[in-house]
Protein backbone atom coordinates (compact mmCIF):
# COMPACT_ATOMS: atom_id res chain seq x y z
CA UNK A 1 0.00 0.00 0.00
CA UNK A 2 1.84 2.96 -0.92
CA UNK A 3 0.55 6.29 0.71
CA UNK A 4 2.04 10.11 0.38
CA UNK A 5 0.53 10.13 4.06
CA UNK A 6 2.55 7.27 5.20
CA UNK A 7 5.61 7.78 7.24
CA UNK A 8 8.42 4.93 7.35
CA UNK A 9 11.17 4.21 9.17
CA UNK A 10 13.80 5.87 6.84
CA UNK A 11 11.68 9.06 6.72
CA UNK A 12 11.84 9.74 10.47
CA UNK A 13 15.19 9.28 10.63
CA UNK A 14 15.86 12.19 7.97
CA UNK A 15 13.88 14.62 11.02
CA UNK A 16 15.94 16.49 13.39
CA UNK A 17 15.55 15.74 17.27
CA UNK A 18 13.28 19.07 17.24
CA UNK A 19 10.93 17.41 14.87
CA UNK A 20 10.86 13.81 16.08
CA UNK A 21 9.65 14.57 19.52
CA UNK A 22 7.04 17.01 18.05
CA UNK A 23 5.95 13.75 15.89
CA UNK A 24 5.97 11.80 19.19
CA UNK A 25 3.75 13.86 20.95
CA UNK A 26 1.68 14.08 18.32
CA UNK A 27 1.26 10.21 17.99
CA UNK A 28 0.61 10.21 21.95
CA UNK A 29 -1.95 12.86 21.83
CA UNK A 30 -3.44 11.11 18.70
CA UNK A 31 -3.42 7.84 20.80
CA UNK A 32 -4.84 9.75 23.64
CA UNK A 33 -7.64 10.92 21.73
CA UNK A 34 -8.66 7.64 20.94
CA UNK A 35 -8.36 5.96 24.15
CA UNK A 36 -10.72 8.78 25.24
CA UNK A 37 -13.15 8.33 22.15
CA UNK A 38 -13.18 4.32 22.41
CA UNK A 39 -13.92 4.91 26.56
CA UNK A 40 -16.88 7.33 25.47
CA UNK A 41 -18.23 4.43 23.21
CA UNK A 42 -18.19 2.20 25.57
CA UNK A 43 -19.88 4.07 27.81
CA UNK A 44 -22.35 5.18 25.86
CA UNK A 45 -22.95 1.21 24.64
CA UNK A 46 -23.14 0.12 28.30
CA UNK A 47 -25.54 2.60 29.52
CA UNK A 48 -28.10 2.90 26.72
CA UNK A 49 -27.94 -1.34 27.20
CA UNK A 50 -28.81 -0.32 30.76
CA UNK A 51 -31.12 2.49 30.36
CA UNK A 52 -32.84 2.59 27.62
CA UNK A 53 -33.32 -1.45 26.14
CA UNK A 54 -37.19 -1.07 27.13
CA UNK A 55 -37.89 2.39 25.94
CA UNK A 56 -40.54 2.88 23.76
CA UNK A 57 -39.56 6.19 22.43
CA UNK A 58 -42.90 8.08 22.67
CA UNK A 59 -41.70 11.78 22.72
CA UNK A 60 -38.86 13.03 22.00
CA UNK A 61 -37.61 13.62 25.45
CA UNK A 62 -36.12 11.23 28.05
CA UNK A 63 -38.63 10.92 31.21
CA UNK A 64 -37.40 11.08 34.63
CA UNK A 65 -36.24 7.30 35.27
CA UNK A 66 -34.41 7.28 32.09
CA UNK A 67 -32.41 10.59 32.88
CA UNK A 68 -31.88 9.43 36.52
CA UNK A 69 -30.31 5.87 35.53
CA UNK A 70 -28.14 7.60 32.70
CA UNK A 71 -26.62 9.95 35.40
CA UNK A 72 -26.46 7.42 37.62
CA UNK A 73 -24.83 5.30 35.15
CA UNK A 74 -22.63 8.08 34.10
CA UNK A 75 -21.13 8.95 37.43
CA UNK A 76 -20.25 5.14 38.39
CA UNK A 77 -18.63 4.63 35.00
CA UNK A 78 -17.14 7.99 36.12
CA UNK A 79 -15.85 7.09 39.98
CA UNK A 80 -14.74 3.16 38.66
CA UNK A 81 -12.35 5.21 35.99
CA UNK A 82 -10.88 7.37 38.69
CA UNK A 83 -10.90 4.64 41.00
CA UNK A 84 -8.51 2.50 38.27
CA UNK A 85 -6.08 5.73 37.95
CA UNK A 86 -6.00 6.21 41.30
CA UNK A 87 -4.98 2.76 42.29
CA UNK A 88 -2.49 2.20 38.84
CA UNK A 89 -0.91 5.77 40.44
CA UNK A 90 -0.23 4.32 43.39
CA UNK A 91 1.47 1.06 41.88
CA UNK A 92 3.73 3.22 40.00
CA UNK A 93 5.52 4.14 43.34
CA UNK A 94 5.62 0.45 44.71
CA UNK A 95 7.95 -1.26 41.97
Amino acid sequence: MSSSLALDQADIEKLNDKDKAELRQFFANEEQKSKIQSQSHALTSLCWKKCMASSTFKSGALDGTEKACLANCVERFMDVNMATVRQLAGMGGRH
